[in-house]
């Protein structure tokens, strides 16, 4: 039985989609012994994420995990046993009959977005048949319940989240330029364009609880310097009253790992920096990406119905009215004061969640499981 597994990922939403076919190739390779190859079609973003990976080379092995670059003419790999296409990123038709002429085609997966919907569970592992190969191909949805495909977790994170915040913290943010300052709270901002940093800004410097916000390298640090109203320089603080506004270098995986871990508050987006999030089992705030009639609404409400689900009701509401408000760019003042008042409860909630999501299946795992089921 062959162990090769070939994963295919079309670069769409920035540094999204790669970190999770990173993510997932590595844990592949080093949990499960397989011979993963990670077919990318723009390895100069996974580059920016793992340092070890050189942009300029078509193909490197790294932490056993071969890289190549994804072009027109590239094929999956003869003897891969798994075909994962992520996100719906579609082989072209010649790599569709390299698979169909094999004596015994590979198992060809369809991994999808993550989504709390409700009728992901329906989906999950459904097959379609290709039109002209006649090649079946499996539907593989992330998610939250036992009936999904789960999330992406590596073993050992929560050992290695522990043993951060006990040993490494204070060094790790030191590092970053930030002094401690009494009584502080740290968020850590990563959100799309179009979200109210304006408001954002003006609530937390005007509050009377002293916030750093930390913002790690890309556009979005160049538009909240011109909130500031000064270019933010990497690693000097920005004072505004009660608030410290920080630009971070750009953070491998590894780091922005750490940075969630550290910090009291995180605001997200997307679905990688949204699931590492969770992980981190700190109160977090999460901003979909945009999509056309509004399905990212739905989308965000579907998730916070499930995960605020066994909350008290005045903080799940609250959660609720400020993460709803974010995602359509205004800023919910009284859901703010609410949350930030109960940043206690909301923390255990969160914790609480975490555990919970913990004891399933993780995503790595529930593929092979998969696979093994079709042989």
């Amino acid at each position: 039985m062959s162990r090769q597994w070939d994963v295919f990922c079309a670069v769409v939403d920035n540094f999204g989609d790669a970190g999770v076919c990173w993510r997932l190739s590595k844990q592949l390779a080093a949990e499960h012994g397989l011979d993963v190859c990670l077919w990318i079609d723009q390895p100069e973003v996974l580059s920016r994420l793992c340092p070890d990976v050189q942009a300029g080379r078509d193909m490197q092995t790294i932490n056993g995990v071969t890289v190549c670059r994804w072009t027109g003419s590239s094929l999956p790999r003869p003897q891969a046993a798994v075909v994962i296409e992520a996100f719906a990123c579609e082989l072209p038709d010649a790599a569709v009959d390299a698979m169909a002429a094999r004596e015994r085609p590979p198992l060809w997966i369809n991994l999808e977005y993550l989504s709390a919907e409700d009728w992901v569970e329906g989906s999950h592992g459904l097959w379609s048949v290709h039109a002209r190969s006649r090649l079946r191909k499996a539907f593989f949805f992330p998610g939250f319940t036992t009936a999904t495909g789960g999330l992406l977790r590596e073993s050992g994170l929560e050992k290695q989240r522990q043993d951060f915040l006990a040993h490494e913290k204070a060094p790790f943010l030191a590092g970053l330029g930030l002094p401690p300052r009494a009584g502080e709270r740290l968020l850590s901002l990563f959100a799309y364009p179009d979200a109210p940093l304006v408001a954002m800004l003006q609530s937390l410097a005007e509050g009377s609880q002293p916030w750093a916000c930390l913002v790690p390298d890309g556009p979005l640090a160049a538009e909240v310097g011109k909130v500031c109203g000064q270019p933010l320089i990497t690693g000097r603080p920005c004072s505004l009253a009660s608030l410290r506004v920080l630009r971070l270098p750009f953070l491998s995986q590894q780091d922005y790992d750490r940075l969630l871990w550290a910090c009291d508050l995180n605001i997200v987006r997307g679905e990688d920096s949204f699931v590492r999030a969770q992980w981190a089992g700190q109160p977090m705030l999460w901003q979909p990406y945009r999509q056309a009639e509004a399905a990212h609404e739905a989308k965000l409400a579907a998730f916070l119905a499930r995960y605020t689900m066994a909350w008290p009701p005045t903080l799940a509401h609250a959660l609720q009215d400020w993460d709803m408000a974010w995602c359509r760019g205004r800023w919910d003042t009284v859901a703010w004061e609410t949350l930030q008042s109960r940043m206690g409860d909301w923390q255990q909630a969160t914790q609480e969640w975490r555990k919970k999501q913990a004891d399933l299946p993780d995503l790595a795992s529930k593929l092979v499981q998969f696979y093994t089921d079709w042989l």
